[in-house]
């Protein structure tokens, strides 16, 4: 009782008096760094040097290069001994390296991951391996992994040592690491129509690469490349490549003169992030050949009626040995007779390409009606085609008036 007695004169006494004093003063002085030397940076001032926590210095660079882009990284390496919010700033920089055009460069992943502090994120036993020691760092590593992936760049035995300093060999982006160094290689050469890397930025040779790619399904394609500037009267001024084959050359001949062939498109083909129109010159199938073909077609996996020869006999003949084989053109729903991609995309350039075939070993086009048949996804590219006409999704426009009068001038 004496000691609880003396515990509240001293409280409501002189040292009563100085802790309220004290309390007072931290909280008046809390910005000051004489009396608090560690302020909360929350309230700090906005004259202050440190720079805030949620700022993005990628959005205001005004220089985006690779240079400006690893400079910012190296000061926010400097900024701090602890690299605070260095989570954030990952998350920022990989947001932003598309603008920089450093997204497919292993140099930046690397300084990203350097920016990660050393040995704090090992885990110690096998609870925090399993259970993710720190989640949110090790996500932000998998993510920039992701990234790389998406991307196609491949990592090197480098970023191996770099992600055992800061996560151990128990960290699950180490795990995703050891997993794309199995798989990417494997996939990387795997694509039978390799490209160059990078892949060239004129639309002449992408165009080129797309239909040498689309023509091999007939190893006797030709890849041939036109200039509308040898016709007199194309109003484009523009490149087309053409892929067409001997037997396509063929089925043309022996096109019948009163069906109509059609121009369709555009269709898109992706290399790598390049996207290229083409089209293509179709006619409807043959009904009549196809049903031939069913009707001939044999199982050969069919054996309830096994026909065995006997004392010398030789075994019947199959009545479909010497018929007509279907090509490889021939498909259910048409026949391709060629595919082109021009450099303006315009009923123009695929007039000019109709009249540059005819003139070039394919007289009998001459003879047939040649309709257009635009489909595309986009309207806009519709409207492109058709030279600002409203043209639906998919339309069927008959040129042949068109044609005639381009022909006969």
């Amino acid at each position: 009782m004496i000691r609880r007695a003396q515990c509240l004169l001293r409280l409501h006494g002189n040292g009563g008096h100085s802790l309220v004093s004290r309390l007072r003063c931290y909280a008046t002085d809390e910005g000051n760094p004489k009396q608090n030397p560690n302020p909360n940076p929350r309230a700090q001032k906005p004259g202050t040097k440190n720079l805030p926590a949620l700022r993005n210095p990628f959005t205001a660079a005004q220089d985006r290069t690779k240079n400006s882009y690893l400079t910012m990284v190296e000061i926010f390496q400097e900024r701090d001994v602890h690299r605070r919010n260095h989570v954030e700033f990952i998350y920022a920089a990989l947001k932003n390296m598309a603008d920089f055009g450093v997204e497919r460069d292993l140099e930046v992943y690397k300084a990203l991951i350097n920016v990660m502090p050393k040995g704090k994120f090992i885990p110690t036993n096998m609870f925090q391996a399993e259970f993710m020691h720190y989640p949110k760092q090790q996500q932000c590593i998998i993510d920039l992994l992701e990234q790389m992936e998406d991307c196609g760049v491949m990592p090197d035995h480098e970023m191996e040592a770099m992600l055992l300093n800061v996560f151990g060999r128990q960290g699950h982006p180490l795990r995703k690491y050891w997993r794309m160094m199995y798989w990417m290689p494997k996939f990387k050469n795997l694509s039978p129509w390799p490209l160059p890397d990078p892949v060239p930025d004129d639309t002449l040779e992408m165009a080129k690469l797309a239909l040498e790619r689309m023509c091999t399904v007939d190893l006797r394609s030709k890849i041939t490349v036109y200039e509308t500037s040898e016709l007199k009267d194309a109003i484009d001024d523009t490149w087309i490549v053409s892929g067409m084959s001997p037997e396509q050359e063929k089925l043309l001949r022996e096109h019948s003169r009163q069906k109509a062939l059609y121009i369709e498109g555009p269709f898109h083909i992706w290399l790598r992030n390049r996207r290229i129109n083409y089209f293509t010159l179709r006619a409807d199938a043959d009904s009549e050949f196809l049903s031939q073909l069913d009707e001939r077609q044999l199982d050969e996996d069919d054996v309830s009626h096994i026909e065995v020869p006997f004392f010398g006999r030789a075994p019947p003949r199959r009545h479909n040995q010497l018929g007509k084989l279907r090509s490889v053109h021939q498909q259910d729903d048409g026949t391709i007779m060629a595919i082109c991609a021009t450099g303006t995309s315009t009923k123009d350039s695929l007039l000019s390409w109709i009249r540059l075939l005819e003139a070039n070993g394919n007289p009998s086009i001459g003879e047939v009606p040649v309709l257009f048949r635009f489909t595309s996804e986009v309207p806009a590219k519709a409207e492109e085609i058709e030279g600002g006409a409203s043209v639906p999704a998919t339309s069927d426009s008959s040129s042949q008036d068109e044609l005639n009068s381009s022909r006969a001038k």
